[in-house]
């Protein structure tokens, strides 16, 4: 049961490296009558992100730019207390720290490139408007005597 179930994919063939995962155990709030009293099922994982050697350098910059918010001195940490099991909290933590990476280290989308609206779709935008006002003047308050 100490067994991870397998190594974290970031994107590709990057995956979270087992050395350099920080844990924290602590006891969570909650639910779970005399059992939550007597184990530790929170889980907090670090991950030094700024001396890691695990991601490629443009990846490691992008992701510190984009987490540094997050950061406290260059240390990514994710928090995972939903699970009654400490294991399952593992697994939650861990997933989710490789989601949060695979996002900060994606490359940045294509600049849109401006394309014209095409003239027939503005002339028929324009005349729907035109009989739709046709049709709300019509309905306007007049003398009916």
């Amino acid at each position: 049961m100490d067994d991870m179930s397998g190594p974290h994919v970031i994107r590709g063939s990057v995956s979270l490296p087992e050395a350099e995962l920080m844990w924290r155990f602590s006891r969570s709030s909650g639910p779970g009558g005399q059992h939550v009293n007597a184990s530790d099922s929170k889980v907090e994982l670090s991950f030094d992100l700024a001396r890691t050697e695990a991601l490629p350098e443009v990846w490691k910059q992008r992701a510190l730019e984009r987490l540094a918010g997050r950061l406290v001195d260059g240390v990514v940490t994710v928090r995972s207390s939903e699970h009654r099991s400490q294991w399952r909290n593992r697994e939650a933590a861990a997933v989710r720290l490789a989601a949060l990476l695979a996002e900060a280290t994606a490359p940045p989308p294509k600049p849109r490139r401006a394309t014209r609206i095409p003239r027939g779709i503005n002339e028929r935008r324009l005349r729907e408007k035109k009989q739709r006002s046709q049709t709300k003047r019509g309905r306007s308050a007049r003398d009916w005597s």
